[in-house]
């Protein structure tokens, strides 16, 4: 089968390669799905610069969608041909950018649920939720919350703002031209990024926000996102980790208890299905065209989801 994967670290257009490699067996509590689309994430370049370093080769590809094509021992409820989506493990000498995949975690897709849409949401759907109930915005107790979403603009931070207005929040969100007006159709206040944009939020919430959610890619721009709340562990990054613990706001991963909240994504894959929740997929690509998708998604300029299309 064709594999995306990287035999030593470093730069992923240096370490990747676009190869041949023996279809994998799935062992107890496993399926293997012939993948029909595959999400491209900066958590893949990452792994490419040794990020959770482990043996090599390493696939790459942690968003999976596709038909069953065989079930381990112990694997009940779904069946060869059945239709799945979910998040493809991240430690094997193959991952999501294959032919064929082994997934852990997986669930049925939705009827009326493209295969992209479906590929677009496991790893934007899990983080933005799990950093929303770490900073406090849960569905028990979120009403009556003002929250600031820094960085709505891209596939975190855009499913984090559905999220928290669906468990009745007032969401202020940050973000480019490019969603500002998606953002505001959900119900968001929207302002830009850059100089001045403490006081812009403020001003739109008449004061600090009571939380803020940082799902921007490091930038330098957390010291901004702590002048918007009372206090800094009013806020949570999930990206700029060593600013955090300089600056005192809390930060994923950096809290016990952290689990994956991977239960959550077959009510956001029904809602995408049913037309009121999206990740928003900027561009597709064949396989073998991964090395264009890998640029564009390094540029910071891809605007949404990436995907690549396997079979």
């Amino acid at each position: 089968m064709r594999t995306l994967r990287f035999h030593q670290t470093g730069s992923a257009l240096d370490v990747l390669h676009l190869e041949e490699a023996e279809i994998p067996v799935p062992g107890p509590g496993q399926i293997r799905v012939a993948v029909q689309s595959c999400g491209l994430n900066p958590a893949d370049w990452a792994l490419c610069n040794g990020l959770f370093a482990g043996d090599l080769p390493r696939g790459i590809g942690l968003e999976v969608s596709g038909t069953v094509d065989a079930v381990g021992a112990e694997v009940t409820g779904v069946a060869v041909g059945d239709a799945v989506f979910g998040p493809a493990p991240f430690t094997g000498p193959t991952a999501g950018a294959s032919d064929y995949a082994l997934l852990d975690v997986f669930f049925p897709r939705p009827a009326g649920l493209e295969p992209d849409a479906a590929a677009a949401l496991p790893m934007a759907v899990e983080t933005a939720h799990r950093g929303l109930h770490g900073l406090g915005v849960r569905r028990d107790a979120a009403h009556g919350l003002t929250v600031l979403v820094h960085g709505a603009g891209g596939t975190v931070g855009y499913a984090a703002v559905q999220i928290a207005l669906r468990y009745g929040a007032q969401v202020i969100a940050t973000a480019g031209r490019t969603y500002a007006d998606a953002l505001r159709a959900m119900g968001a206040q929207v302002t830009s990024y850059g100089d001045g944009m403490a006081e812009r939020v403020r001003e739109l919430a008449g004061g600090p926000v009571d939380l803020a959610l940082d799902a921007a890619p490091i930038s330098n721009s957390l010291p901004e996102v702590v002048r918007t709340v009372r206090t800094p562990e009013d806020a949570l990054t999930l990206s700029d980790f060593a600013a955090a613990q300089e600056l005192g706001v809390r930060f994923q991963f950096g809290e016990e208890g952290n689990e994956y909240h991977n239960d959550v994504l077959p009510e956001y894959a029904q809602l995408a299905a049913d037309g009121t929740f999206t990740v928003p997929v900027a561009r597709t690509f064949p396989l073998e065209d991964w090395r264009a998708a890998t640029e564009l998604s390094l540029s910071g300029k891809a605007g949404g989801k990436l995907i690549l299309h396997i079979g």
